[in-house]
């Protein structure tokens, strides 16, 4: 088994990965990133000296113990991926043609079952060709899988710093889960009581009081300001242009809400609604523009509160370039035969080749568009929506400010990330004035643009502290779609990783989806601090 060690001193932060091999041995690995390195004088330091550094920066943890000398140098960890895993009759295996990082442990099973696999695969076949193609075949695909593992887990220890905050339990449990290998009810499976802990520890964060018996992270309360959910799950209709009749919701799209609502979920959140009608993604798209629509969600929002204990957040966002285009149904992002638009956007950039090109916005625009969310955000108040969500993310129009890709001005809005962040910030300063201090404010912003030369996570987080400053009390975490050339990396999850650095660098709240459809997913999250609320992915009837 694995014993981790951290010490800091006024280096840095040092890292043992420790394991017994032997009777009385064992191999005990000392990491730390490159600046503590330097700082410490590590890379001037032979062998000995490095020893004795070592000796005594982990003299508790030792207790009297020697580190022993085994050719012992500083290095970086070298991942080794191979083509070919053959050559005629030469073959190759274990950490010969394939290496995985050190602390997850399965260099040396990962070379057994090579030789079982390549021994099985002689056996076998007729030829030493086919046998070898055999061979390989079958362990590719497996050592693959714990690379992928592997180069997690690394990431995961080389930025641990970042997660030095958490209590011991939680971070117990994120070191424990990091590589995606275990989850909650592996270690649940694993070790009852452990589980039965964490359990409890969370749902005495959540509730502040003790428990001798606890739900699971997922079922326990969350507060916002002065709105407490019920449980941790967010459900969605989404946007259910289908269903809209001129920004208006309908009997289907209320039976939409209403599966969310009657599903359980602590939080249901509209669709993104229109701030104007020159707003709209698509002409079917919802919207908050029209005294109309204040009255029929406010009808729609009471009965969510009669109901049920659930609340309902509105989520408002202004398309942007992204406007004027017609139904999903018929494709994304294609414009409108007729009927159509003028759109605006930072700059004057379309966003598919065949996109109509938006005029850039001037002041005059800002202050318009900037109105169009104060008045959308009374209305939603009026209609008496629980939690407000402004939409910065996915290429709309207050995210074609904050990307370097779309924001190519040259005054006072263009720039710097500093800069580029001064329109968004001013919407939702104006929106945060008027929204009621007890009621929380969400912001859904793309952590990256998944694309090159773009906002990355280190803008994000960055964006994030700021948004914190201005009031903001939690964040929706997004990523991808600011232009047609982004590549998210799209599966179950994997926005789970934007939303953990958001949330333990930034330290601010986070609501994260991206394809979650079990408890054991939503429960590994939530008990890693990996975010506080989760959006999940599930069939609606």
């Amino acid at each position: 088994a694995f014993t981790f060690i951290f010490r800091e001193n006024e280096h840095g932060l040092f890292q043992v990965h420790a394991y017994p091999f032997g009777g009385t041995t064992s191999t005990f690995i000392v990491e730390c990133d490159e600046a503590t390195w330097l700082k410490a004088g590590l890379n001037e330091a032979n062998e000995e000296q490095s020893l004795a550094y070592c000796q005594h920066l982990f003299a508790p943890d030792l207790r009297g113990a020697p580190l022993l000398s085994n050719n012992s140098r500083w290095m970086n960890f070298p991942t080794l991926k191979t083509k070919a895993w053959h050559y005629q009759n030469i073959v190759l295996l274990g950490d010969a043609v394939h290496t995985a990082h050190f602390s997850i442990g399965s260099g040396t099973k990962l070379a057994m079952e090579d030789a079982i696999a390549l021994a099985t695969a002689l056996e076998q076949q007729a030829d030493i060709e086919s046998a070898l193609n055999e061979y390989e075949l079958e362990r590719k695909p497996v050592v693959e899988i714990f690379q992928n593992a592997a180069q997690v887990s690394q990431a995961y220890f080389e930025t641990i710093k970042r997660y030095l905050g958490l209590e011991p339990l939680p971070f117990t449990f994120q070191l424990l889960t990091r590589s995606g290998r275990i989850s909650y009810d592996d270690l649940r499976l694993r070790d009852p009581r452990f589980g039965d802990t964490i359990d409890r520890w969370f749902a005495q964060k959540a509730a502040k009081s003790r428990f001798s018996l606890a739900p699971p992270p997922m079922f326990t309360p969350f507060e916002l300001r002065d709105l407490t959910l019920t449980n941790r799950i967010v459900l969605s209709p989404g946007t259910q242009e289908a269903c809209v009749q001129n920004g208006m919701p309908n009997d289907e799209s209320m039976a939409h809400i209403k599966n969310c609502y009657l599903s359980g979920a602590g939080l249901v959140m509209t669709g993104t609604m229109a701030v104007s009608v020159e707003g709209r993604i698509t002409p079917d798209c919802m919207g908050m523009y029209d005294a109309n629509h204040v009255s029929e969600w406010a009808k729609i929002v009471q009965t969510v509160h009669d109901e049920t204990p659930a609340k309902i957040a509105i989520q408002l966002g202004h398309a942007g370039r992204r406007g004027a285009t017609r139904s999903r149904s018929e494709g994304l992002d294609r414009p409108l035969r007729q009927g159509s638009w003028q759109i605006i956007s930072a700059s004057p950039l379309p966003y598919t080749p065949q996109s109509q090109v938006p005029r850039e916005m001037n002041r005059s625009d800002m202050e318009h568009v900037c109105h169009d969310f104060v008045r959308a955000a009374n209305m939603a108040q009026e209609a008496g929506f629980d939690l407000l969500q402004l939409n910065f993310a996915h290429g709309y129009l207050l995210a074609s400010f904050l990307s370097p890709l779309t924001n190519l001005r040259c005054d006072e809005y263009g720039g710097n990330l500093v800069k580029r962040m001064r329109f968004p910030l001013e919407v939702f300063d104006a929106v945060r004035a008027i929204w009621p201090e007890h009621k929380p404010i969400s912001v859904a912003i793309s952590a990256t643009d998944c694309a090159r030369g773009g906002f990355d996570v280190e803008d994000a987080v960055f964006f994030a502290r700021s948004l914190k400053e201005h009031g903001c009390d939690i964040l929706e975490v997004q990523a991808g779609q600011t232009t047609i050339e982004s590549e998210p990396a799209y599966g179950r999850g994997f926005l789970t990783q934007f939303s953990e650095r958001l949330r333990n660098e930034a330290h601010i709240p986070t609501l994260v989806g991206g394809y979650l459809t079990t408890s054991n997913e939503v429960n590994t999250i939530l008990a890693a601090g990996r975010a506080d609320l989760c959006i999940m992915d599930i069939p609606l009837q």
